[in-house]
């Protein structure tokens, strides 16, 4: 709504334009000769001053339909529509500061294109969680606009053979489209679950399993018992002795009735050809 016209004033307010109200209630084909108006004092008022800065927010105001236009296109991708409007809204005020009135060209024709790729560009730097293919990311694009279009038809989730059919895809495509859409968001291992319990701060990773350091041992365990199988069984006994029944070298020689200095020799070859069957790749101890 147009409050009132005045003069131009000579201090670079903004008297000699159509005072509006609300801006962004003006119809758009109202909108769009306001625009060629404003645009000519923009660039004419000088920068920082009072009046360019109301010219300028004015025609932002003005122009939101058409990022909430541009932004209706990438409804199906699932983002807070917020958002999406908010990204738009910077291509919008960079179109609106890189006009040039000597183009033959109209603002909306001008600005959509700015509005469009500010939005892709975001798209493209911030929201995919992990990097897939561009063909799968726009497959996920598509897949979001046949699971709303058949949801609404069919009354139900879409099956993959519907979907394929749909999108004119092979079953697999729409499989791997759907792999790779969980790509697309990411959250944080500490983000609270939320439980029924108010006092429950649980996160996702309390919930995360981690690699049980006996695993390992158990394999080797394994791993070793063929190469103990291959040992003479005097050395076999000097194993159990050494590491089972856990006697020191003199308390074994003692009881076998050799030298604590053969015992050590003999436990030494022992481990040796033990160590180079589990770890063939590894050079020998001297």
């Amino acid at each position: 709504m147009v409050e009132a016209t005045t003069t131009a004033a000579n201090d670079g307010t903004c008297q000699d334009l159509p005072v509006l109200e609300a801006p962004h209630e003006v119809a758009p084909q109202d909108a769009r000769a306001l625009t060629k108006v404003f645009l000519r004092e923009l660039a004419v008022r000088e920068e920082g001053t009072e009046g360019h800065q109301y010219v300028r927010g004015t025609l932002i105001e003005m122009n939101m339909s058409l990022v909430r236009y541009a932004a209706g296109r990438f409804r199906a991708r699932g983002d807070e529509m917020e958002d999406i409007v908010q990204v738009g809204t910077i291509g919008l005020i960079k179109a609106i500061d890189r006009f040039d009135l000597s183009r033959e060209v109209e603002f909306a024709t001008f600005a959509v294109p700015y509005i469009v790729g500010e939005i892709k560009r975001f798209f493209r730097d911030t929201t995919w969680a992990v990097h897939v293919p561009r063909r799968l990311q726009e497959a996920r694009v598509e897949l979001a606009k046949a699971n709303e279009d058949l949801s609404a038809r069919l009354g139900r989730p879409p099956r993959v053979g519907e979907l394929a059919k749909a999108m004119d895809l092979s079953e697999e495509e729409v499989i791997e489209a759907q792999i790779a859409a969980n790509g697309y968001h990411s959250t944080s291992l500490d983000a609270a679950l939320g439980g029924a319990d108010e006092d429950d701060d649980a996160s996702l990773a309390d919930f995360i399993g981690e690699e049980d350091p006996a695993l390992a041992l158990f394999e080797d365990f394994h791993t070793l018992a063929p190469l103990v199988e291959q040992l003479d069984e005097r050395d076999r006994l000097l194993l159990h002795l050494r590491f089972v029944e856990e006697l020191t070298q003199s308390e074994i020689g003692a009881r076998l009735g050799v030298s604590q200095m053969h015992v050590s020799r003999l436990l030494a070859r022992s481990l040796a050809r033990l160590r180079e069957g589990l770890l063939p790749d590894q050079p020998a101890r001297p």
